[in-house]
């Protein structure tokens, strides 16, 4: 499935279930820029895009390959630094790189997890999902983070994305020590995980989330993949679902029936705008949490 905006490519890949099974091929074409998953690479025509191309193109293929069977093992070394307090709390960030330190920088792709904003952790396991997608960026000399953010309902929204943002900042600010590109940083995320992937992609400072440490650098990143994360809130279809009785008070500070304001303030689409970054939007067909109408709308404002 195809769609395109600004310079950049957006891609839908719907399959059944949450991730799917099998392997899904999802191909994504605007002017000279055509990427697949797979082994079939990137081609970009124009200079000034080849930058982004790899952040994309390689975010897509780890996807993709996740589908196709699990590796024994974690890619490169490991190490766990403190990348910003909020609230007093200390927030880990968990960077797989290459055991050879990189001569030259290189990108790196964010990592935050689901769990509806209430449980779950950042770590990944050998031949899980994430497991695989850290190993295929790894192995290809990049870097892979994963984020450790504040959960409700202790930690109300907009703690969590708060905590993502401030994650971003924290990388490009130890750029130099860490040998990563600031100019190629990526996201990834499923379920909430995907929400605060795409927010994290489409809310600029005016959005008020920007706060805490390093506020003299940019959260901007340069690619995002939602993995069947809510895009609108205070859409019916999802007002309507199980999850959201769950979650909106709990989360979000919204009784049933109350203003719906602060679930369109959380949404993704609320932040759509030209200059938006690169996204790889997948959806399971089948799912019962996130309805697939989600990914859809998303898509289709982008």
């Amino acid at each position: 499935v195809r769609s395109s905006f600004s310079a950049a490519c957006t891609g839908l890949s719907m399959v059944r279930g949450r991730a799917g099974p099998g392997c899904r091929r999802v191909v994504c074409r605007n002017g000279g820029y055509e990427g697949a998953g797979r082994s079939s690479g990137v081609r970009a025509s124009k200079r000034w895009w080849r930058a982004l191309v790899p952040v994309a193109s390689m975010l897509s293929l780890g996807v993709v390959l996740t589908s196709c069977g699990g590796s024994p093992s974690l890619a490169g070394t490991s190490s766990t630094v403190t990348y910003c307090t909020n609230g007093g709390v200390d927030l880990a960030v968990q960077i797989y790189h290459p055991t050879d330190v990189p001569k030259n920088p290189v990108p790196v792709v964010v990592y935050f997890h689901g769990g509806g904003w209430q449980q779950g952790v950042p770590f990944i396991g050998a031949g899980t999902h994430f497991g695989d997608v850290e190993t295929s960026i790894v192995n290809h000399g990049w870097y892979f983070a994963t984020v450790l953010y504040r959960l409700a309902p202790e930690w109300p929204w907009p703690a969590q994305i708060v905590d993502a943002k401030c994650a971003i900042r924290y990388l490009r600010a130890s750029a130099g020590f860490l040998h990563i590109d600031p100019s190629r940083i990526g996201v990834i995320g499923d379920s909430a995980g995907g929400q605060l992937a795409a927010m994290t992609g489409l809310a600029g400072p005016s959005a008020g989330f920007d706060v805490g440490q390093y506020a003299d650098r940019s959260s901007k990143v340069e690619a995002v993949v939602d993995e069947y994360g809510p895009t609108d809130l205070a859409a019916p279809d999802w007002l309507s679902s199980p999850i959201a009785a769950q979650t909106d008070q709990a989360v979000f500070g919204v009784p049933p029936g109350g203003d719906p304001a602060p679930l369109v303030a959380a949404s993704p689409v609320t932040y759509v705008a030209p200059g938006a970054p690169p996204f790889l939007v997948i959806q399971g067909t089948a799912d019962q949490i996130v309805p697939p109408s989600q990914s859809v709308e998303l898509a289709g404002r982008l």
